[in-house]
C-alpha cells in the first residue's frame, strides 16, 4: 500500500498526538510503515550564511515539468507540486535551460494556497550581463515571485560577467543567496576555483553512487567554505534504477527505515555530511511521497554508508 499522507496533513492531529495514540490502542504496528513513516518530521539543514534551514530533499525540474501545452500533463505536474509543498518541501529548482519548466511553475503557483514556504530557486543560462539580466527578469516573470530566494550560475556559462550582477543583486536585497552548478562532471577545475575563491552561499553538482568524484576533492571544500551543497541527479537520471531495481534491497534497509531503492539512493546522498539537499525530479505523485520519505527517519552514519556502497558493488 502507498503511503497516502493523510496523517501527516491532518490539520486536527499533530504527530506526536496521531503516533501516541495509535501506540497506545495497539494499532501503529498494524498500519503500514509509510504511513507511520509520512509523520515523521522531515530532515532540515541549517544554512551557515543566515542559519536558515530547509528540508533535505527537494524537487528538480528538469524535463519532468516541461510539458508544454499538454494538458493532461500539466494536470499530473501540478499534482506533484502540490503534493510537494503539502509534505514539508520548499527548494522547487528550475532554470530557463528546462524548456517549460519555469512558465509551468508559475502556472501551478498561481493555482496552489500553501507556497509561503517556498524556496525558489533558478539559474542564470546566457552569455553576456545584459542577457542575463533579462533572462532573470523573464524567470521572475514566469514564476510570479518577487524575488528568488535563490539564483544560480548554471553550469558556470560567463560565470564572472554574472558573479558581478549576481552581488550586486544580492546587495540589493533583490535575491537572497548565490550559488554556481554544474552537472555530469564537467568543468570541476573551474568549480574548484570558485569555491576558493568567490563569496557564494550555495554550490550545485551531481553525486550519487555512480558518480562520485565530487567526494575528492569538491564537497570536502565545500564543507570547510561552509557552502550549502545541493546535488542534482540523484539517481543519475534514472540510471540507478535501470542498473539496481531488479535486485532485492538488503534486508538491513530498514535500519535505515529504506521502504523502496528510491529511498536507498537519497539517503545515501543527503547522509554525506557535506550535503545540505538533493533535488531528485519526479513526473508523479507516488514517486514524490516516496522521495520525501527518504528525508525522514534514520539515516545511515559513516559505517553504513560504507556497508551500503559495498551492497552496491556487490550486485
Amino acid at each position: 500500500m502507498k503511503p497516502t499522507g493523510r496523517l501527516y496533513r491532518s490539520p486536527l492531529l499533530s504527530r506526536r498526538s496521531v503516533l501516541s495514540g495509535l501506540a497506545a490502542t495497539g494499532i501503529a504496528s498494524a498500519i503500514p510503515t509509510g504511513i507511520v513513516q509520512a509523520a515523521k518530521p522531515l530532515h532540515l539543514r541549517k544554512l551557515h550564511s543566515t542559519g536558515e534551514t530547509i528540508p533535505a530533499i527537494g524537487l528538480g525540474s528538469f524535463i519532468t515539468l516541461d510539458v508544454g501545452s499538454s494538458l493532461g500533463q500539466w494536470r499530473s505536474r501540478q499534482q506533484v507540486v502540490q503534493a510537494f509543498l503539502d509534505e514539508g518541501g520548499r527548494m522547487i529548482d528550475s532554470s530557463p535551460m528546462y524548456g517549460s519548466s519555469e512558465k509551468m511553475i508559475g502556472r501551478f503557483l498561481k493555482r496552489i494556497a500553501n507556497k509561503q514556504n517556498l524556496f525558489a530557486t533558478t539559474k542564470v543560462w546566457t552569455p553576456t550581463k545584459w542577457r542575463g539580466i533579462e533572462q532573470m527578469k523573464n524567470s521572475r516573470r514566469y514564476w510570479g515571485v518577487e524575488r528568488f530566494d535563490l539564483m544560480q550560475i548554471h553550469n558556470l556559462v560567463d560565470w564572472e560577467t554574472h558573479m558581478e550582477t549576481l552581488l550586486a543583486m544580492k546587495a540589493k536585497g533583490q535575491i537572497r543567496y548565490i550559488g554556481v552548478t554544474t552537472s555530469h562532471g564537467r568543468k570541476h577545475r573551474t568549480l574548484e576555483h570558485v569555491l576558493k575563491t568567490q563569496p557564494i552561499d550555495f554550490v550545485q553538482m551531481t553525486y550519487n553512487f555512480l558518480d562520485s568524484e565530487v567526494e575528492q576533492r569538491l564537497l570536502p571544500i565545500a564543507k570547510e567554505r561552509n557552502l550549502a551543497v545541493i546535488i542534482n541527479r540523484p539517481f543519475q537520471r534514472g540510471g540507478l534504477f535501470d542498473h539496481f531495481e531488479s535486485k532485492s534491497l538488503p534486508s538491513w534497509a530498514s535500519e535505515i527505515d529504506c521502504q523502496n531503492w528510491a529511498q536507498f539512493f537519497l539517503k545515501f546522498v543527503i547522509s554525506h555530511p557535506a550535503v545540505t539537499c538533493a533535488i531528485p525530479a519526479t513526473s508523479r505523485v507516488d514517486h514524490l511521497r516516496e522521495n520525501m520519505n527518504a528525508g525522514r527517519g534514520r539515516l545511515p552514519d559513516a559505517k553504513t554508508r560504507q556497508r551500503m556502497i559495498r551492497y552496491i558493488e556487490s550486485l
